[in-house]
């Protein structure tokens, strides 16, 4: 296929990389501020040009409509948009109607995974959008994913990708608190961390991020500032209900943020209480 993949940051980089392995790919690439990656085209027409399928690693709902209110502007014919960027669901269906109104596919795609994963092809995708159209693009996303899990309707994946990041957020917030106090206590963080996995709390989540959250590690793989802007939107999506949990780390994501710690790893969460 002629692909192009718009937006090369952490993941999306990675993404490219898997893809150019394959010969039977036309692969261009394109990012906001150039990256001087392999096969990166600086002028967004032309990285879309002729383009078959579109893949979208973009950072946030508005970062979205902009580069594709540009890739609508310019692509003469039909393609397909994939669009792997984690935004509000307002954009979202905003993709699908301009996409249908085009008479072009459109697959709502975001993933789970960060950069290890996004390095060894293991992101795990969820995919919405017409039956026919996921399952055509099933073997398109397992070249840079592990699985798929199809959800149904074009909006139901961002909704997935949304609450399933509330619940990660919360968790690496409870994560911090229970080291910090352990630790004030005198608890060697290998002790908490290994209680933590014979725990009924114990989570593929929980061994990734305790080990670098009590060394200091906080490396992005998943950026503090893209999780506050997912907390928002999910904000957007549980209103009017009682969301004590997410509001209360969303607030404090925000605090961190702006304290200078946003483009660190999101379990830089615990970042405060490794100088207190």
């Amino acid at each position: 296929m002629r692909i192009a993949v718009l937006g090369l940051g952490i993941i999306g980089s990675r993404a490219a990389a898997h893809l150019r392995k394959n010969p039977d790919h036309q692969l261009r690439c394109w990012n906001r501020s150039p990256k001087g990656i392999e096969g990166e085209i600086h002028d967004l027409a032309r990285a879309v040009e002729e383009a078959e399928l579109i893949a979208l690693y973009l950072k946030d709902g508005p970062a979205v409509r902009e580069v594709a209110g540009r890739v609508f502007e310019t692509v003469a014919g039909k393609a397909v948009v994939i669009n792997h960027s984690t935004v509000d669901l307002a954009t979202t269906y905003w993709l699908a109607e301009e996409c249908a109104k085009r008479g072009w596919s459109f697959l709502d795609a975001p993933f789970t995974g960060s950069r290890d994963a996004a390095d060894g092809a293991q992101l795990v995708y969820y995919a919405a959008g017409a039956p026919l159209l996921v399952e055509q693009m099933t073997p398109f996303l397992l070249e840079t994913g592990k699985s798929v899990i199809p959800c149904g309707e074009a909006g139901r994946a961002t909704i997935i990708k949304l609450v399933t990041n509330l619940v990660s957020a919360c968790t690496v917030q409870a994560l911090s608190e229970g080291l910090a106090t352990a630790m004030r206590h005198g608890i060697e963080p290998e002790t908490f961390t290994a209680a933590v996995a014979g725990n009924a709390c114990g989570s593929p989540l929980a061994a990734l991020k305790l080990p670098t959250m009590a060394s200091g590690d906080f490396e992005a793989h998943f950026s503090l500032d893209n999780m506050l802007k997912d907390s928002r939107y999910v904000l957007e999506l549980a209103e009017g209900l009682e969301t004590p949990a997410i509001q209360a780390v969303s607030k404090r994501m925000a605090e961190l943020c702006k304290s200078g710690l946003a483009d660190q790893d999101y379990s830089s969460l615990a970042a405060p209480y490794l100088h207190s």
